[in-house]
């Protein structure tokens, strides 16, 4: 018999497997404090647990985290985790260090189900959505190399790895539910960052379910040009991405801005026209703009913007009072800064044929 994997399960959910099983709803909250808060998996040692419930869970339950296969840290003290997944399959996590902030980028997806063309994550295909246990897994084991080297635990948590995390809607909201909860790792719901290429459906429904901070990946002020990049935006345009992010401000208790992400392409969107033109959608709504660098790979058929035009393009939008950041880059050669992330998928989506042309050269899975 297949055990249940006991990360999969937010409190609520937790106590509805306890309570069908003849337990009272408290013993949730006991072994939930063993797991998140003294990182024990061992149900023989949760000693506030009756030995008959111990020997239950023991044959009915475990607690399972993705495998670490490898551990790169960079110059800058970026660490990137490389984890296996059934079919081994990897993905990517990465912890940033700064200050007495340690931010973890955790993966959604093996591989992405969508084909932004500027991101090797898409490169790779996409194989399946990650169960809950699997992203929160990730936290997990980033938090028991934390603890065995004498650092920082995570304190905040941005979805902004492999895959595109409103796909994978119902498991990615369990696991915040987990990242949020008091007897979970009881993150700040300002310190979990949810980002999306612009899913329209789930974001207003994200509005209702949970309370986190919202990314969008915007990289274009225009359908033409978002459609090339995002090619989810032909299906989910432009205006309609604007109404689902003010239908996310509007809710009761919300973070106050949304970050729009806007990856610097020379030539293609980092022109004075371009920054005028986000300006212009922009207009009235409460929002900061992160401008990243792009980070290179082989026959991505991009290249970064250069430093004057990205300055260049930060002081158009700053006269419009519109906040905007450079995003500082981070673990670049480990290969772990935006848009590198890569692991190894098997892919089911066949997107590498769609790479294999005379624009991109030639993409080989890793």
């Amino acid at each position: 018999m297949d055990k249940i994997n006991l990360l999969s399960f937010s409190s609520d959910e937790l106590k509805t497997f306890f309570t069908d099983n003849g337990e009272k709803a408290f013993r949730a909250t006991q072994v939930m404090k063993w797991i998140y808060h003294q990182n024990v998996t061992d149900f023989d040692a949760m000693l506030n647990l009756s030995k008959k419930t111990r020997a239950w869970l023991q044959e009915v339950a475990c607690i399972e985290q993705p495998e670490v296969v490898k551990t790169q840290i960079a110059k800058d003290g970026v660490i990137k985790f490389l984890l296996k997944m059934e079919a081994d399959n990897l993905v990517e996590t990465v912890y940033i260090p700064e200050g007495n902030r340690a931010t973890l980028c955790v993966s959604s997806q093996v591989g992405c189900a969508l084909d932004c063309s500027f991101c090797s994550t898409a490169r790779q295909g996409f194989n399946r959505n990650l169960t809950t246990a699997e992203i929160i897994g990730q936290i997990f084991q980033a938090n028991n190399y934390m603890e065995n080297n004498n650092l920082q635990r995570v304190t905040n948590v941005v979805l902004m790895g492999m895959g595109e995390p409103l796909l994978n809607y119902k498991n990615v909201v369990s696991a915040l539910k987990i990242m949020l909860d008091d007897f979970g790792f009881g993150l700040s719901k300002r310190r979990v960052t949810i980002s999306t290429a612009g899913v329209v459906p789930a974001m207003i429904k994200l509005a209702d379910d949970v309370d986190v901070s919202l990314a969008v990946s915007l990289h274009s002020a225009t359908d033409e040009l978002r459609s090339e990049l995002v090619p989810l935006n032909k299906k989910y345009p432009i205006a309609e991405l604007m109404k689902a992010c003010q239908h996310y401000l509007d809710g009761d208790d919300r973070k106050k801005h949304i970050m729009f992400e806007y990856v610097m392409l020379k030539g293609v969107n980092d022109q004075p026209e371009h920054a005028r033109a986000l300006v212009k959608l922009l207009k009235g709504m409460s929002c900061k703009v992160n401008l990243i660098a792009f980070n290179p790979f082989a026959s991505s058929g991009y290249f970064s913007s250069e430093e004057v035009q990205v300055l260049k393009f930060q002081t158009i939008l700053t006269k419009a009072k519109i906040r905007t950041l450079l995003r500082k880059q981070r673990g670049e050669d480990v290969d772990a800064a935006c848009g590198q992330l890569a692991g190894k998928v098997k892919d089911k989506s066949s997107r590498h044929v769609k790479f294999s042309s005379p624009r991109f050269g030639t993409i080989t899975n890793i």
